[in-house]
């Protein structure tokens, strides 16, 4: 944990949270040189809230702010804006993204895998332009209630 708060607190507020290891006091700068050192193992999330974790929320991997009693800088610098308070509903942030990116990642095979196969059977003439067009469009339909589906997300 990165605070600019003092050394007891930030401790104290680390063990709440199960967090083993907390630096403090952090200036703004501070925080984004111990991202950078931690990003060299991978990659590296910051929650803030503050107008002084916003230079660290845009060097953070994903930048994550709490949005309820978050400032206006740090709410447009993050990459993710938690409306809710406390950290309870980040694991189902977490979750829901990487299920986007397969659903994204799936529609892209879809989409460029139909685009392929209707280019290769036109020029072959195993279908005419117009039929081509009418299982483009089917395509993007079957793309367009996959990507819905995550509206159904649940945790």
């Amino acid at each position: 944990m990165l605070s600019d708060d003092n050394l007891h607190v930030a401790k104290a507020v680390a063990a709440q949270a199960g967090i083993d290891e907390a630096r403090a006091p952090l200036m703004p700068d501070g925080k984004v040189a111990a991202l950078r050192g931690l990003a060299k193992e991978g990659g590296v999330a910051m929650v803030g809230d503050g107008v002084n974790d916003a230079p660290a929320l845009a060097a953070a991997s994903v930048g994550i702010a709490m949005g309820g009693a978050g400032s206006d800088v740090a709410l447009e610098t993050a990459d993710l804006v938690l409306m809710s308070e406390g950290l309870g509903r980040l694991p189902f942030a977490v979750k829901l993204s990487r299920t986007a990116s397969g659903v994204i990642f799936q529609n892209l095979v879809i989409a460029l895998g139909m685009s392929a196969v209707l280019i290769v059977a036109s020029i072959f003439g195993w279908v005419r332009i117009s039929q081509a067009v009418v299982l483009h469009e089917g395509s993007t339909l079957l793309v367009v209630a996959n990507g819905l589906r995550l509206l159904m997300f649940r945790d």
